[in-house]
């Protein structure tokens, strides 16, 4: 069988078609250039491709769409280029079996097995045998090394991967596919229908979370106002080594992140929303006041960026589209603390809400009806501790903001989603709404999923891919199945105590 083979600066998914053809001598110099480009594998004479390919090593990322004689994708593979420049790691894959030729591109109903690997050894394979929604099972793969890993071909040495999906026995015999243009001059941004490598989850507007006036929605409440911050308490941070994790799990390994901040004391706030909404419970119209964030403001200084920060075993090169790190907890806690004496007052902090004592010296309840519950304090450094309400467990990101000069302003936690930005009264978006975009909604999942999906102790919350996937045979690790357990989900309570909130671990890329 004969393959054509042609190469592009980028696939546009929407089109299903080459962005910015070029030839195999242009992408081999952005291949050893790092930079992103395509192969393109088809059959002469069928519309659809049999496979696309995204090369980007800067970003450690190569990436596969296989699809099928429909122009359905139906499998995806995310392997990523570590410490061993030989070889590439299995990252992440979903697989979509279509039940007939009629049913939809990512239809809700269609079954679908995700596989997600680890280079440690870690691993979890779930399947959705009616599709989305339609419960879920969950298992150890079980491969060997050699189906978590595979050697890297050299440029130009590639195979057709889903040979044996399309039904090749034998190897393909490929043929240099024709340049259709030239391509433009330049090198501006693919358009946004375009493939691109994955990226973690983005922070969003968290500066307009704190500033009075700025309308928003939570996606279940279509108009939310931000009020004035509400300021707490402050913190003593005399190591100048700020914690954030979550207090009710310690394995005697420090707090998951840590944020250099110079020695002092610093003042603790919380973002909040004002809205109304119809509860049914009292049958009235109910206008209420809900915090969105807790903050520890380093400074006065705007942040001019904000970044998520990483714990000491996070590798942002395993990071798949739209994941989060950041604290887990299980008891929907988090706190700010003293890096300095976490050991002392993670030990307080278990005494006196845990075991209970009395009168105990150096521990508070606070009930002021913010988000922050108890504070500790340890007498010979000083350092204090202040735990805060989360709506519900999971792994929650924790945001850092920095000046135009790069110095930390402040550390924030949002203790549900971010919220999405609504125009201004007079029609005119907000320069964030715009350069926000959908990414909102998007990391909105991203936290839900991390709250209600059981992922295991290991793994980072992060959004799934959406829809199904087709079976590679010739990588083997898809026919592993093991006994399988299920996943659970569950749902939370609103602040006002009022109703039940069921959110479902919704799922989409």
């Amino acid at each position: 069988m004969v393959v054509e083979v042609g190469h592009a600066q980028a696939w546009d998914l929407e089109a299903c078609a080459s962005w910015r053809p070029m030839s195999a001598e242009e992408a081999r110099e952005r291949d050893a250039a790092g930079l992103p480009y395509v192969v393109v594998y088809r059959e002469p004479g069928r519309k659809a491709p049999l496979e696309v390919r995204l090369v980007s090593w800067r970003d450690h990322y190569v990436g596969l769409w296989v699809y099928d004689a429909q122009g359905r994708r139906t499998y995806d593979l995310d392997m990523r280029l570590l410490d061993d420049p030989s070889r590439l790691l299995r990252r992440y894959s979903v697989g979509w079996y279509y039940t007939g030729p009629q049913m939809a591109e990512f239809d809700k109903a269609c079954p679908r097995i995700t596989v997600d690997l680890f280079p440690d050894g870690r691993g979890r394979r779930t399947e959705e045998r009616q599709g989305q929604g339609g419960g879920s099972y969950a298992t150890s793969p079980g491969l060997g090394d050699d189906e978590r890993w595979m050697d890297r071909p050299a440029f130009g040495a590639w195979p057709l991967l889903s040979a044996q999906v399309h039904g090749l026995s034998e190897p393909p015999a490929f043929e240099a596919a024709e340049v259709a243009k030239a391509a433009e001059p330049g090198d501006r941004d693919a358009p946004a229908t375009c493939w691109r490598p994955p990226r973690p989850a983005q922070p969003g507007p968290i500066n307009e979370l704190f500033r009075p006036g700025v309308r928003v929605t939570d996606g279940y409440h279509p108009e939310m106002t931000v009020v004035e911050p509400r300021r707490v308490g402050t913190l003593r941070v005399p190591s100048g080594l700020l914690a954030v994790s979550g207090p009710d799990i310690d394995h005697g390994d420090g707090p998951r992140i840590t944020v250099p901040v110079p020695p002092g004391e610093y003042v603790l706030d919380e973002a909040r929303v004002r809205f109304s909404y119809h509860c049914e419970w009292r049958d009235a119209e109910v206008t209420t006041t809900e915090p969105t964030a807790v903050r520890l403001l380093v400074s006065d200084a705007p942040a001019a960026t904000w970044e998520m920060a990483l714990g000491p075993d996070d590798d942002p090169r395993l990071f798949i589209e739209q994941q989060i790190a950041g604290f887990d907890t299980d008891g929907a806690t988090g706190c700010f603390a003293d890096a300095g004496s976490w050991e002392p007052l993670i030990a307080l902090f278990e005494r006196g809400l845990v075991r209970g004592e009395s009168d105990l010296d150096g521990y508070e309840d606070i009930d002021d009806g913010s988000m922050f519950m108890q504070r500790a304090w340890d007498e010979a450094s000083g350092g204090e501790l202040m735990s805060f309400a989360t709506t519900g467990d999971g792994t929650y990101p924790v945001w850092v903001g920095r000046s135009e000069a790069g110095e930390v302003t402040g550390v924030v936690v949002l203790v549900e989603g971010m919220p999405e930005l609504l125009p201004e009264w007079d029609g005119i978006p907000t320069d964030a709404a715009v350069q926000a975009g959908s990414c909102l909604r998007a990391q909105l999942v991203t936290i839900s999923v991390a709250r209600f999906t059981t992922l295991g102790a290991w793994s980072p919350g992060y959004m799934n891919p959406s829809g199904q996937r087709r079976v590679l045979p010739e990588l083997g690790f898809w026919h592993n199945f093991c006994e399988l357990t299920p996943v659970r989900s569950g749902g939370v309570l609103d602040h006002d105590g009022d109703l039940p909130v069921h959110r479902a671990a919704s799922s989409g890329r």
